[in-house]
Parts: C-alpha cells; structure tokens; sequence
C-alpha cells in the first residue's frame, strides 16, 4: 500500500500525509492482525500457537463478562459498538435475545468483512467515524467501546457525544483499554511513539492517545472491573478496567 505518494494535477509532485485510516490499516498488516473470513468467525477463539492467542484471552474473558452483563437486563436492547473493527464483539453481542446491534468503524476494510461475515436482521456494520452528526436521530441503549477509545483525543468529548445519543437508563461501556496516571501516560506516549516508529508508522503515535481515570470525573461511572484489585492480580490477571457509565 502506498501511503504518501499522490499525483496532484498541477506539474508539481504532491506528498499527501497518511490519514488515520490509511496508517491503521498499514499497522495492522504490519502487525499481522488481519484474520481470514475464517479465523474471524471463531473470534475470541483462536489457535494456541497465534503470536495474539494470550491476548485474545484477555478479550474473551472481558466480553463474556459484558455479554453476561447484558444477558441479565432482560429487556430489548439497542447497542452501539463504535470502533468495532472486523466485529467480532459486535457480532456476540447481537446473539443475545431481542437485540438491536450497530457496528461503527472508520476502517472500510474491516467493516467491509464485517458485513460479508457476520451481517444478520438485527445487526448491521457502518463505515463512518464517530461525531455529533453521526446517529442524529437515533438513540441506544447501550453504547460499547472496546479497544477503541483511545484512538479519541479527547475522552470527555467523546463521552458527552456517547451520552447524547443514549436512551434514558442507557450506559456507556468501555473495555479492553489501558488507562494511566499522568506518569505513566507519558511514558506509554513515549513507547507508542518508539513502537509505531519501529513499524515504520512514526505517525500513527499522533493517533494514540493515553487517557487517565481522572477524566471519568464528573461523569456517572463505576469500575465494574478494576484490574488493581488483590484479588484479580492474582487470579484473573485481565490488565483493563471496565468502566460503565449512565446517562
């Protein structure tokens, strides 16, 4: 894929700058996160040898825990995961009974196999981003971003636009993120930055934002998950909080 070289009408060569979408195609192909039609159908489970089979561990084990979360409101619900990816999650969610699920990503690639792979009456997958004008007259019950709010630079935005969209009795959940206190998120800034540069995507790192729990102040939220807990460090050992915040 060619990243940066466009031809530009005028005699003068033109160098675009990689958007988010190309540069995070361009790492997850660097980064082997592609999945066949196949293996994407058997998500969260995956053959122990894979370079992520640990990894998709951790993430079977959040999602169980938000799908049993959902299974026990034994009501209709309409779900919105936003940065949903290939929709793996999104797909589980939309097995549960009398679910509504929407799928958003800005990655056409993905949502595009999405679509071929999972796509059924009551669940559906949009290529779009994620702002003011995106649902303007529909409104969810539950609202999920799993692995996906960090790609925000502002967190407190992104929620107040997550809450305007919720239905009354609506929550916001947010899984499979690492947050950090203002320490630690500059020395996560740094080593995403040696990262994405060691990929050869030095410009991704401005596409990755490292947020903290402080900024969960003033919002209605409780850790439903709080990998710091005795007991998790020595049993569980998920390293994501669960957040889970009401309208």
């Amino acid at each position: 894929m060619n990243l940066t070289v466009k031809p530009n009408p005028n005699k003068h060569t033109h160098i675009r700058k990689p958007d988010f979408e190309d540069l995070y195609i361009g790492v997850r192909q660097q980064e082997k996160r592609m999945y066949t039609d196949e293996q994407l159908m058997n998500l969260p489970e995956i053959d122990s040898l894979h370079v992520y089979s640990n990894e998709w561990k951790i993430r079977k084990r959040s999602a169980e825990r938000l799908i049993a979360y959902l299974q026990r409101k034994r009501r209709n619900l309409r779900i919105l995961e936003v940065g949903c990816g290939n929709g793996w999650l999104s797909a589980k969610m939309a097995a549960l009974s009398n679910t509504k699920v929407t799928g958003l990503d800005i990655n056409q690639i993905e949502i595009a196999q999405a679509n071929r792979v999972f796509k059924t009456d009551n669940l559906d997958f949009i290529y779009d981003t994620f702002n003011d004008s995106t649902f303007e007259k529909e409104k969810f019950d539950v609202i999920v971003f799993a692995a996906s709010i960090q790609y925000f630079p502002s967190l407190i935005n992104v929620l107040n636009q997550a809450l305007a969209i919720l239905n009354e009795r609506g929550e916001i959940h947010i899984i499979d993120t690492p947050f950090y206190d203002a320490l630690g998120a500059s020395e996560a800034d740094q080593r995403s930055r040696n990262y994405y540069t060691a990929l050869g995507f030095p410009e991704m790192a401005d596409h990755y934002y490292h947020h903290s729990l402080s900024e969960f102040w003033g919002f209605k939220y409780r850790e439903l998950f709080n990998p710091d807990k005795i007991f998790n460090r020595l049993f569980r050992k998920d390293p994501f909080y669960w957040i889970a915040i009401r309208k």
